[in-house]
């Protein structure tokens, strides 16, 4: 399994420079104290241990604030290269997803989670044959994931980040419709089952694409294209029916472009989107903000 996500553990940097700026950290001018923690985090990364050993070593809680504040600002600055990087790079949903808990979790192990997409992924596996129907193949999938794997899918909560992030979700065995939705993805594409996510209106739905349609019938109407639903948060199928239903029941006519496929940047967007709600307060702000202007970097 491919996964460009590098976990390094850097080393105390001894510098004069830094134990100098160190002893500044604490200065009440306000001016000041920002001209410190800009040229802190100039140094980049390799400064944390030094911030951390820093933090370790004083009773002030107002200086460990402002550390943390700096160790956050020094994440988030690489985290946005690398979100620039996976934007322009090769958009694979899986690292882009552990990105996004990376933000919520600066450093995790990203190792479990890719072991246990790999479990997944064998034992769905070995239980698929070329013969299957699209229903059969799905059965298979949701069979492993939900019943044997017991991965089970809870309502999104504003109040519950680490249901969004897939770290977590595979950890607890516990996500949202969202992250639920993407380890199917994730393991639909490893196993070359025509698995999508689509738009419709305040749901996260993934659709059975039948991959002949396209052949036969390029210009048909994109919810032809489409055997069946399936709902991620615990592995449903819908028909056509009940998606009609569904547009019925909120009053919203069916419009194409609700029934093409969501690409991964879009996926990811919408999930920093999502996970941005759940920082909705005055002590948060700033991280609502700042997973918005990570989605607003994937802008195409």
């Amino acid at each position: 399994m491919n996964n460009e996500i590098q976990f390094k553990i850097p080393l105390l940097v001894e510098n004069k420079e830094i134990t100098a700026l160190f002893h500044l950290i604490d200065d009440p001018d306000e001016e000041v104290y920002n001209t410190i923690s800009d040229k802190i985090i100039s140094f980049g990364k390799g400064i944390i241990p030094n911030l951390e050993h820093l933090w370790e070593n004083t009773t002030s809680e107002d200086i460990q604030e402002r550390i943390e504040t700096i160790i956050h600002k020094l994440h988030f600055r690489d985290l946005t290269d690398d979100f620039m990087n996976w934007k322009v790079g090769s958009n694979e949903l899986l690292q882009g997803a552990l990105l996004t808990a990376q933000y919520h979790y600066p450093d995790m192990n990203g190792t479990q989670p890719l072991q246990e997409l790999e479990k997944l992924r064998r034992n769905i596996w070995l239980e698929l044959n070329s013969y299957l129907t699209p229903l059969e193949q799905i059965n298979v999938v949701t069979s492993i994931l939900y019943n044997y794997y017991k991965l089970r899918g809870v309502e999104i909560a504003y109040t519950q980040p680490e249901d969004f992030l897939i770290n977590k979700t595979l950890e607890t065995k516990k996500g949202n419709a969202i992250s639920n939705g993407i380890i199917y993805l994730i393991l639909s594409e490893l196993l070359d089952i025509p698995v999508k996510a689509i738009n419709i209106p305040r749901q996260f739905i993934l659709a059975y694409f039948d991959p002949h349609y396209e052949i036969m019938n390029p210009g048909g109407h994109a919810s032809e294209k489409i055997n069946f639903y399936i709902d991620p948060l615990n592995g449903q199928i819908y028909s056509h029916k009940d998606v009609e239903n569904y547009f019925k029941r909120i009053s919203v006519p069916p419009t194409t472009s609700y029934f093409k496929p969501m690409n991964n940047r879009r996926i990811i967007q919408f999930l920093l989107e999502e996970l941005a709600k759940c920082f909705d307060n005055d002590r948060n702000r700033y991280k609502m903000n700042e997973l918005i202007s990570l989605s607003n970097l994937l802008d195409p």
